[in-house]
């Protein structure tokens, strides 16, 4: 069982964690793993949480993934990198988009959105890397790569080469989205190297 990693991808509903755990899960299948990948909707309209656990190793049971248990958590925006942060192992890797959206109680002024995340979660021990995935997305061509600008940065972490990723980012994006995402990879990818 010790052979078995676990992701976590957490987000906010619509900003692309289905196509991330897509890419993911589609290099591990590729490359001869056993992957269970799972969906845990908050809220399953736009601004709920969205939380994927990908899990891959040579025999994979159960797609769950428990406290202390991930070994990469990929956020894709603040709050939703503090919410996961008890799911993270000691020396595993939190790679963050810096990006705020505000949920439901802080948009009607019930609460008020967190300060410093960044720094809580250094403070808390773990091993961040936090940067603007949105305004990197942008310089590919579209907001709407930041989920792939993420995946770039997160493969700094595993034993595949860009060109692993290209073919499979091939594979899963319609073609019109291809350049595109291949920039929004290579630009994530790139930003993680130079930390």
């Amino acid at each position: 069982m010790s052979n078995v990693k676990s992701i976590m991808i957490v987000g906010v509903g619509g900003q692309g964690t289905l196509l991330a755990s897509r890419l993911l899960g589609n290099i591990l299948l590729e490359s001869g793993y056993d992957v269970k990948v799972s969906e845990v909707h908050g809220m399953s309209q736009r601004g709920g949480s969205v939380v994927t656990y990908v899990k891959y190793g040579d025999k994979v049971y159960s797609p769950v993934v428990e406290k202390g248990e991930a070994d990469i958590i990929m956020a894709f925006e603040l709050c939703e990198a503090a919410r996961a942060l008890p799911y993270l192992k000691k020396g595993g890797k939190l790679i963050v988009n810096t990006q705020q959206i505000s949920p439901m109680p802080v948009i009607t002024g019930a609460a008020k959105y967190p300060e410093n995340i960044v720094e809580k979660l250094k403070a808390a021990g773990a091993d961040v890397f936090a940067f603007d995935a949105l305004t990197l997305a942008e310089q590919a061509g579209s907001s709407k790569a930041t989920n792939v600008v993420l995946i770039g940065a997160m493969s700094n972490k595993m034993p595949f080469t860009t060109e692993q990723w290209n073919t499979v980012i091939e594979k899963t994006v319609p073609p019109k989205f291809l350049e595109l995402n291949k920039k929004a990879f290579a630009l994530g990818r790139e930003h993680f190297e130079l930390k």
